[in-house]
């Protein structure tokens, strides 16, 4: 019993000493693990301080270099550099100046001055072997009025320019970028007006061609050429649009201006305008239309709507040359017809017809027969000086001439004269007036003057709609198409 509890007791010693040791060898691993992973967290910082050092390094080498080429720039200025001679002075060869245009704005565009106004971006390039070096690697922007002041520039102007501005907000619009191999970019940011020379016979259903020229100076062409870039020289900015153009074309071309002094190298962009018809239409066009209809109403009223026929007719006169007014002065004051011209002045002619027209209805409305008009030319010639200056009912009605003893000599008094039932027709013309309807037969108007009254309007019912559509199907195709 002894030996095998002692045989226990050891048993539970060895389990007891294995468990210990195992547990001591997972604490040697944890502490192993503890120890590497403070060694990571020591590493990482180190990582990022090295970085950092060697991204500042290289930023203050760049900036170092940066500095280096800016002090060489101004050893090359100073040494040998004159900016008054072109970069090919000493071959004596002109130095080509390529152009491009990048245009901000373009709007504004007036007939009355004849102008329109820009907002452009002017680049221009061209290549100085002067201040090219080999220790320049990469290319110097700069916007220094000083610096620009310093290099030569081609002497470039704008012949149709009528106002220029430099931009100066919020700093000189310049920039000059010198690269390594002595290309140079000298770009500025202008506002400008430039003249157009437009022709408005078809205004507004006009297309206009407005120019923008760029020339030399004072350098001829055996000093300096200016040409376009290959390819798009003129660029219009992202989004931009006109409120009463199109831009339909942009050409870009060279051209020479010729002086007594010599010639000057100059571009031309041209650009192509058609004129947006929409704004015309609804403030011209449309307005004198629906005048020049309302005007026909007259020929559905009444003839013996005299005092409603005379309004609708006025109004719609002095309508039309109301609207024809306002519209010229928007415009200049040209010595040909415009297209507006024409169509103003048919409206005005269409309501002045239709005025005309119940003029000459309501004449044949009320118009007296010829018989009437008859018998007081024979009553006027009967009162003649021999006659004895009396005129009696019955000659008047144009009965048999008056008897010896129906002829009486009235006074003076013209109280006399009507009293006695004769009319004097020298001198009592009142008395005249109040015998005469009682004295003619014929008052009454005859039918067929009223039917053709009547016929008249009918007629103008169909003839002035036709008329006017006739006119429309000439006058936009011709002005449209042409």
């Amino acid at each position: 019993m002894i030996g095998a509890e002692s045989r226990i007791d050891m048993g539970i010693c060895r389990s007891h000493s294995s468990l210990v040791a195992k547990k001591a060898t997972a604490g040697g691993a944890s502490s192993m693990a503890v120890l590497q992973s403070g060694t990571w967290h020591w590493r990482l910082p180190l990582g990022l301080l090295l970085l950092y050092g060697l991204l500042g390094a290289s930023a203050s080498s760049s900036r170092g270099a940066k500095m280096d080429h800016l002090q060489i720039l101004d050893g090359l200025l100073r040494k040998d550099y004159d900016r008054r001679a072109t970069p090919t002075n000493q071959f004596n060869n002109a130095t080509t100046v390529i152009c491009e245009l990048y245009i901000r704005s373009f709007g504004s565009i007036s007939p009355v001055k004849m102008d329109y106004e820009v907002d452009l971006y002017l680049r221009q390039k061209w290549q100085d072997e002067r201040l090219k070096h080999a220790e320049i690697t990469e290319a110097l922007d700069l916007n220094d009025p000083n610096l620009v002041k310093a290099i030569w520039k081609p002497e470039v102007y704008f012949p149709n320019a009528k106002h220029a501005e430099f931009q100066y907000v919020t700093v000189p619009n310049v920039l000059v970028r010198i690269n390594p191999d002595g290309g140079i970019l000298y770009m500025l940011r202008l506002k400008l007006t430039f003249s157009c020379m437009m022709d408005l016979a078809k205004f507004p259903l006009d297309s206009q061609i407005c120019t923008m020229e760029v020339a030399s100076f004072s350098k001829t062409t055996e000093e300096l050429r200016l040409e376009w870039k290959n390819s798009n020289p003129v660029i219009m900015g992202k989004g931009l649009r006109m409120p009463q153009f199109e831009i339909v074309d942009i050409v870009a071309s060279d051209c020479q201006e010729s002086f007594q002094i010599g010639n000057y190298s100059c571009l031309v962009a041209e650009f192509y305008l058609s004129r947006s018809v929409g704004f015309h239409l609804v403030q011209s066009y449309l307005p004198t239309l629906l005048i020049v209809v309302i005007s026909w109403v007259s020929f559905w009223m009444d003839v013996d709507s005299v005092p409603g026929r005379t309004t609708l007719g006025v109004t719609t006169l002095l309508a039309v040359s109301s609207q024809s007014s306002g519209i010229q002065s928007g415009l200049p004051q040209v010595s040909y017809i415009k297209a507006i011209d024409v169509w103003m002045g048919t409206c005005s002619a269409f309501v002045f017809c239709a005025l005309l027209e119940f003029t000459i209805v309501n004449y044949m409305w009320r118009r007296l027969p010829d018989v009437h008009y008859k018998a007081v030319a024979a009553a006027t010639a009967a009162a003649a000086p021999g006659a004895g200056g009396l005129v009696t009912p019955a000659s008047v009605n144009g009965d048999a001439p008056p008897s010896s003893t129906k002829m009486r000599r009235v006074g003076s008094d013209p109280s006399v004269a009507c009293a006695a039932g004769m009319v004097e027709v020298v001198g009592m013309v009142p008395c005249y007036e109040a015998h005469l309807p009682q004295l003619s037969p014929y008052r009454e108007v005859p039918i067929y003057s009223k039917m053709l009254a009547r016929k008249i309007d009918e007629w103008s019912r169909l003839g002035f709609p036709l008329f006017f559509a006739t006119f429309n199907l000439i006058y936009w195709p011709y002005y449209m198409l042409a």
